[in-house]
């Protein structure tokens, strides 16, 4: 692979942006079935967009880890300096977050009190509430109007420039992924690394396309798209419901809701892009804080969120500290036990990435480079013997299901326009007209 549309075609991108925000050429356009991808307009700088690229490689440099990193973590969990379980104290955030709020309290705080100029993350659009567009955020009303996950498509990183030409330093909130292209990228920008004062990395198990947010919205009752008025996928409690307000002709405005082991569980995983099957990196190993659920214990109905809160750096840890000192996040420690019970899965899915790569490669399929991230002791200690062959033969199948031997074509997909409120007026009368005669 030679250059970032290379990294596409082969569904190995990620989505991030970052080649956008490096190279002037590249715009990211969504691909319904797929995600977020690199259209190219101009001539490539090659060698800088593969330089940021998540999707085909990533590496950690032990020798720069911090003092204090947990060694029993270290190999399938990167650094990790503290563990925290916690919440928002301010309890409009903790009930809005998707898992205590942790995220954005942090970023409220080195907002007030740190002096940060604003937080880039993930938002719904306005004019299409399925669809995701990246925001800064400069106020405790922004944050808030923005809370709760997005298991859409989201390109963060292609507004980077964003931090880069801001005042004062900002919080960066994104994917593992997202975080990873933020990390490389600030090294190949000096002008951007000092802007960055945080990074935080929410736990991530792939990113679906479009094309399974529509889905997830017929499934809800919402057939078509262009009435949609707001589109949530958790928060509003712990985990929270996936929840579609929607124009319904004749009837009005109309809210319905999902659960999320059904909306996530049953329609939108299942529609996660390929390069997702092969991440090494669902909890943030690249940043400075990252935050999940601590799913290491059954939830009762009703509990309010918390949040597992990974301190990766000593510029996390001084800031996390702070924010526990005044207010803005209570939290108590726990130990390094918690991480792998709270996400059983992913620990053993770097062994089956490791089968997975031996068949892609004798099939001489695309794979990420990886480099200090071990899988094989992963496969060898973790999976059992039926799991062993399922990681190698059931990758054989999906090379030719997904077409993981062929370049896909990247066409761009154009939203539907918005039905506005004046037609679905119309529409009304007309019903109201229809049943008259």
């Amino acid at each position: 692979m030679q250059n970032v549309l290379d990294v596409a075609k082969n569904q190995l991108c990620t989505g991030c942006g970052a080649c956008a925000y490096i190279d002037p050429s590249i715009e990211m356009i969504d691909v319904l079935d797929q995600g977020r991808r690199p259209k190219q307009n101009g001539p490539l700088d090659e060698e800088a967009g593969m330089a940021v690229c998540p999707g085909a490689a990533l590496e950690h440099e032990p020798e720069r880890w911090p003092a204090g990193t947990i060694r029993e973590l270290a190999a399938g969990w990167g650094p990790v300096l503290e563990l925290w379980e916690g919440y928002a104290a301010d309890e409009e955030i903790r009930f809005a977050g998707s898992s205590g709020g942790a995220a954005s309290a942090l970023s409220l705080f080195c907002l007030e009190k740190k002096g940060m100029e604003g937080v880039l993350h993930t938002g719904a659009r306005e004019d299409y509430p399925y669809l995701n567009q990246t925001v800064f955020s400069q106020s405790r009303e922004e944050l808030l109007a923005r809370t709760g996950s997005r298991y859409a498509p989201a390109s963060p990183c292609q507004d980077l420039g964003r931090i880069e030409e801001a005042t004062e330093p900002s919080v960066f909130v994104g994917k593992p992924c997202d975080v990873a292209a933020t990390h490389k990228a600030r090294g190949l920008r000096p002008a951007l690394d000092p802007k960055l004062g945080l990074t935080i990395a929410i736990f991530c198990a792939g990113t679906p396309s479009t094309a399974g947010t529509l889905e997830m919205m017929k499934a809800m009752g919402c057939q078509d798209p262009r009435r949609a008025r707001s589109v949530r996928y958790r928060g509003k409690g712990w985990p929270g419901m996936a929840e579609v307000r929607f124009e319904d002709p004749g009837k009005g405005e109309k809210s319905t809701q999902m659960t999320y082991a059904d909306s996530w569980g049953g329609i939108l995983q299942k529609r996660r892009q390929w390069r997702c099957y092969i991440c090494l990196d669902h909890t943030g190993e690249f940043a400075d804080i990252s935050v999940g659920d601590p799913w290491y214990r059954p939830i009762p109905k009703g509990e309010p969120g918390r949040s597992l809160i990974v301190v990766r750096s000593e510029r996390g840890r001084a800031i996390l500290e702070e924010a526990m000192a005044q207010g803005y996040i209570e939290a108590e420690r726990v130990g390094a036990d918690k991480l792998p019970a709270s996400q059983v899965g992913f620990q053993a899915l770097r062994g089956k990435i490791w089968g997975r790569r031996l068949m892609l490669k004798l099939m001489g399929v695309p794979f990420p480079r990886y480099k200090n991230m071990p899988m094989f002791r992963f496969w060898l200690r973790d999976l059992g013997l039926s799991d062993k062959l399922r990681s190698i033969l059931g990758t054989f199948k999906r090379i030719f299901v997904k077409k993981l031997n062929k370049e896909v074509p990247l066409e761009a997909w154009t939203p539907p326009p918005p039905a506005s409120s004046e037609s679905s007026e119309a529409e009304k009368v007309s019903t109201s007209s229809s049943k008259s005669l």
